[in-house]
């Protein structure tokens, strides 16, 4: 049972001054979290409590499915992801240390290379597989911008699970049996998702797909088409590339078009002087970025912004993706900013990438590599060439679905699992290997899965609260019931003390507000920002008989005969 008069809880009235999203703010104000550093969380006892319970629902339905727990350290030896180079894929997200011989370590930011070395040493034969296992640990990821409480944090804990095949077809299967796991697990947790299409990024792998938790505040963006059910996160929308034909377009122009540095100004002064009619999807942006120290130029409709997640997850391999700034510009005189054209990438020096939408014969207004200056009738294919397409621009509601063509929405919403068909990038980068009946050795093919632990429990925040605070669903909340005891003599407080024991002997979760020192409105206000699911009022009813029963989340309250209170609490547990 717990007691608040002896429970270490503060609850907060005002919102943290750094909590932008929901479950932050909510989530610090009932006295579940405390912030010690950007990005780094500790759990106060309620919070652990409601942390413990989505654990074990995502352990027991691990366990339903068969796979076999496992648990890894979290400081590792660099050999391994040496071997498989992700020493270096991993960029700056990576916590690297050395120890005191000078020898490399990191703080694990995902496990494949241990899991598969873990079987390497375990498994020699065809019979050893099909496998799964998991663990359920703490990661570290050194995230630029940590933001949103611990939705994205530097240290957050993951259920990571693999799976072993033989061959292609096992691993579909294995596939299989973790997305129905994982539909089970998050209908436990209340959750509403989606299911999307996503890209591998620095995992790698085939097939590819996202769990995610719509909500207004969500770091992820994703498509949907209401008509077919297509769903997928924006980086894996694939746009295709128009075959336009070739036309008889003048020679390149060269305008002159003062004060014209952004989109906006080059379309009035080109409708003002250059006869109407032009749009910023006439215009073609060439945004410089530098790739690893390395200048790039990638083209996009004057109409659309780059969306950078979406072209970093595009550009595997990339570590470190930044727009040009000033000093790159100051270092660079050559490339005048905002008048840039592709024309002349060649002598700039420039690698040429461009969105799908800028279509090979396709003609536009663009930069002539000269202040104030512009060119019209110029020509992919003629004027310029692209070495490569790469989905770069932003994805915008109404934009065609792939498959059906439809005007599409758009959705934000929290990442909460991923799941992938990694295949052999890792058993071959480590030798797994096992005899298959022929006696033959197979490199063993795999797949990975992932479940945000830490961050479900700031999904599930997000989707369930109101404006007076929390209101969990039952299965995940700290208690089942919130008795709170008001007034000032002992009977309130023995009766709670009461009906609190009889719930708890027939296995219902119990906490009980007996303290004497707080008024009943700071109870309520409490019972409310805490969010457990039920709130049983003991209080000025009694001299009538009766106590209060409320639902959190609907706001309805029942006045029940304190006679029949457990009986009545019991069958609404059941």
């Amino acid at each position: 049972m717990l007691r608040m008069s002896t429970l270490f809880l503060r609850t907060l009235r005002e919102d943290p001054a750094d909590a932008e999203v929901p479950s932050h703010k909510l989530l610090v104000r009932a006295g579940y979290v405390r912030r010690i550093a950007a990005g780094i969380y500790s759990w106060l006892p309620l919070g652990y409590i409601v942390y413990r319970n989505i654990e074990n629902i995502v352990r027991d339905e691990m366990d339903k499915a068969g796979f076999q727990e496992v648990h890894f350290p979290a400081l590792l030896p660099s050999d391994a992801y040496e071997k498989t180079n992700r020493w270096q894929e991993y960029g700056s997200d990576l916590f690297r240390l050395k120890d005191r011989k000078g020898g490399d370590y990191l703080l694990g930011p995902t496990h494949e290379e241990m899991f598969t070395l873990m079987v390497k040493g375990e498994c020699s034969s065809y019979k050893d597989v099909p496998l799964v296992i998991y663990q359920i640990q703490t990661k570290y990821r050194d995230e630029a911008r940590p933001r949103s409480g611990i939705i994205r944090g530097r240290e957050f804990v993951m259920k990571d699970s693999y799976s072993f095949d033989i061959d292609d077809a096992g691993l579909a299967h294995s596939y299989q049996r973790h997305r129905d796991a994982y539909i089970s697990t998050f209908n436990r947790l209340g959750l509403n998702y989606s299911i999307v299409s996503a890209v591998s990024g620095a995992m790698g792998g085939s097939a590819s797909e996202e769990f995610l938790a719509p909500c207004e505040t969500g770091e992820d963006t994703y498509v949907l088409c209401e008509s077919c059910g297509f769903a997928a996160n924006v980086e894996a929308i694939v746009t295709p590339i128009a075959k336009l034909p070739e036309a008889s377009v003048p020679a390149l122009e060269v305008l002159d078009t003062p004060n014209t540095p952004t989109i906006d100004s080059l379309v009035e002064v080109l409708n003002k002087e250059y006869g109407g009619g032009f749009t910023a999807a006439d215009t073609l942006k060439n945004i410089l970025l530098m790739a690893d120290g390395e200048a790039i130029s990638v083209l996009v409709p004057g109409d659309r912004e780059v969306d950078l997640k979406r072209l970093g997850a595009n550009l595997p391999g990339v570590e470190e993706l930044r727009l040009f700034e000033e000093g790159d510009f100051a270092a660079r005189k050559e490339l005048v900013k905002g008048y840039v054209g592709p024309q002349d990438a060649k002598r700039l020096g420039l690698r040429l990438y461009a969105d799908p939408r800028v279509a090979p014969n396709s003609v536009w207004v663009t930069g002539a590599n000269e202040r104030n200056r512009h060119a019209r009738y110029v020509v992919n294919g003629r004027d310029f060439h692209v070495e490569r397409y790469i989905e770069a621009a932003e994805v915008r509601a109404g934009d065609t679905c792939p498959k059906c063509a439809t005007p599409v929405i758009i959705d934000r919403a929290i990442e909460i699992g991923h799941i992938f068909q990694l295949g052999r990038k890792y058993a071959e980068a480590l030798d797994l290997t096992v005899l298959d009946a022929e006696g033959k050795q197979r490199v063993l093919t795999m797949g990975s899965y992932g479940i945000g632990v830490s961050r479900a429990v700031a999904a599930v925040a997000e989707q369930s609260h109101d404006e007076m605070g929390l209101c969990w669903p039952r299965e995940i909340a700290p208690a089942d019931i919130h008795i709170v005891a008001t007034g000032k003599d002992d009977v309130p407080f023995a009766k709670a003390e009461e009906i609190a024991e009889a719930l708890e002997s027939i296995g219902a979760r119990v906490m009980v507000d007996d303290r004497r020192d707080a008024s009943p409105g700071v109870k309520f206000k409490d019972a409310e920002l805490i969010g457990i699911p039920t709130i049983v009022v003991v209080g000025k009813g009694l001299a009538d008989g009766i106590v209060e029963v409320r639902d959190r989340k609907s706001g309805e309250r029942s006045d029940i005969p304190v006679n029949e209170v457990v009986g009545y609490l019991a069958a609404l547990l059941d």
